[in-house]
């Protein structure tokens, strides 16, 4: 994964429900501005404010409830800037203040988008809020984690199937 698709995967599950309740991992400010220092970021009052705001549009995109154009404010003024490197011609992304992590979400989300469509997904457990990346071959990842999710809904299963049988 990209750094940009970490960042993403890791914006997108910062909502997560722990014990049975929804929490807010970016609620409180300094929580957040750790959290943007600690995803390459500037980590300031108007980053996390823009954030917030990013989050909620990219999980309702993901999850279908919204359009991808709900994106677009994120990235207005947003440019990319050629540049001579050692490599040759080098591409610096340049973003307004205070929408450099919500720009790079949404640039990773629409990457993510085009170059493998549908891999990007809720779980398909209806009481987690998480998200994941499916990289498996065959792309049938259903949840965000089999250890937790995954194996709570084949239990799940498993138990509505014999107490059908057993009546």
């Amino acid at each position: 994964m990209t750094t940009d698709e970490i960042l993403l995967l890791d914006l997108l599950n910062t909502t997560p429900v722990r014990n049975g309740t929804p929490e807010d991992d970016l609620a409180d400010a300094r929580v957040a501005r750790e959290w943007l220092a600690s995803h390459g970021q500037p980590a300031t009052d108007d980053e996390h404010r823009t954030l917030l705001d990013a989050r909620s549009v990219l999980q309702a995109i993901v999850r279908g409830q919204d359009a991808p154009a709900a994106a677009a404010r994120f990235l207005d003024d947003v440019t990319y800037r050629a540049s001579f490197g050692d490599d040759g011609v080098e591409w610096v992304l340049d973003v307004p203040a205070g929408r450099s992590a919500a720009a790079r979400a949404v640039l990773a989300w629409d990457a993510l988008a085009k170059s493998s469509p549908g891999r990007l997904r809720p779980c398909a457990n209806p009481e987690c809020r998480l998200f994941l990346i499916d990289h498996s071959k065959p792309n049938s990842a259903r949840w965000c984690s089999m250890a937790a999710c995954g194996n709570r809904m084949k239990a799940r299963r498993h138990y509505q199937r014999s107490r059908i049988a057993a009546d």
